[in-house]
């Protein structure tokens, strides 16, 4: 007969040929447990109260860029359901050389169901000829609409809300959609956003150099694939033309050529704000675009359309440039480019 494992107590006798062992302290899985419980609440804790306060100096810095004043917009008219289009503007403001010229324009539609946009580049010379308008380059307009207003005796807030909405106006009807809101950025906004996210990479097309000790504008950059800084990536999209105190010279750039920078940039700056290590520099985005930008939309709105389209990538962002031709000192567009980007800002919307 085989013997069977016997499950129940041991017998006397087989206790007593065995020494007793001193009796074990019971493990205590439950402390370990505690701790890391208690390791995961604070850090969970530590998370929320970050997202917390990324959440209040959000909505604070969205008081300061959009307009509280504006009646809140119908849910059926809202970013979250149907497209928009912005006038982008932006504004030289360096202490010395800048002034209210909008060296960067353009138009940017976007579509909430595709989570994609379509951006069109207007030339800062280009001339602009509509019914109703003097005859100017395109970076004028806005400087001449402010100067208006002050004519009027409006305040200077009063007057950059008047140039900004009849910017919109006059932009809109050149290409013949409605154009919702402007927003005006100026220069240092632009470089403390991209220092704010350590620099952003950027293919250089061409070496650069330009020397102004007037305004104390200093750019030197090599062509390659490198890491910009604020400063830099500033002057990778401003570059124009050389200057004599360069050694040796660097050729021109063209409007077109600028605006395919700015495009460049911003793509790339959009990459690196949808990356998940820029989480933790959120606070010194916000604090980066803060004073530097302005926006004619309630601020609810903003916070919607930050929601809707967060995740959009360089890659989700189509690119319309208008062409032409130089004849001094204007920039003669193209009508038939102007046409297709008409069509491609109708057909964003329209998705």
């Amino acid at each position: 007969m085989s013997e069977k494992a016997s499950y129940g107590p041991r017998s006397a006798s087989h206790a007593k040929g065995r020494q007793k062992k001193p009796p074990q302290k019971p493990r205590k899985p439950a402390r370990w447990g505690r701790r890391i419980f208690f390791s995961l609440l604070i850090v969970l804790v530590g998370v929320a109260l970050y997202l917390g306060y990324l959440v209040t100096q959000t909505r604070d810095a969205l008081e300061v860029i959009g307009d509280p004043t504006i009646v809140e917009v119908p849910p059926e008219q809202s970013v979250k359901v149907k497209g928009v289009t912005f006038l982008l503007l932006g504004l030289d403001s360096r202490e010395k050389g800048g002034g209210l010229n909008t060296d960067v324009i353009k138009i940017v539609s976007m579509n909430p169901n595709t989570k994609s946009a379509t951006v069109v580049s207007v030339p800062r010379d280009a001339l602009i000829e509509m019914d109703g308008y003097i005859s100017h380059k395109a970076n004028a307009y806005y400087a001449k609409f402010y100067m208006q207003a002050i004519g009027d005796k409006q305040s200077p807030d009063d007057a950059r809300a008047y140039a900004r909405s009849e910017m919109r106006e006059m932009f809109g009807q050149y290409f013949d959609i409605p154009i919702d809101y402007t927003a005006v950025i100026n220069f240092d906004g632009f470089r403390d956003v991209v220092d704010a996210l350590d620099g952003v990479t950027v293919d250089v097309d061409m070496d650069m150099c330009y020397i102004d000790n007037a305004d104390g504008t200093n750019i030197q950059l090599t062509a390659g694939t490198q890491q910009l800084d604020g400063k830099q990536a500033l002057d990778y999209v401003r570059y124009r033309q050389s200057s004599s105190k360069c050694s040796p010279r660097t050729k021109e750039s063209s409007d077109f050529e600028r605006n395919k920078r700015q495009t460049q940039v911003i793509q790339a700056v959009m990459d690196e704000v949808t990356s998940l290590g820029v989480v933790t520099r959120v606070d010194g985005l916000l604090g980066a675009v803060g004073s530097n930008l302005k926006v004619d939309m309630p601020p609810k709105e903003i916070e919607r359309l930050m929601t809707t389209y967060f995740g959009i990538g360089g890659s989700d962002i189509e690119s319309v440039p208008l062409e032409g031709t130089w004849r001094s000192p204007y920039v003669r567009l193209d009508a038939e480019t102007v046409e297709q980007a008409r069509a491609a800002l109708q057909r964003k919307l329209a998705e």
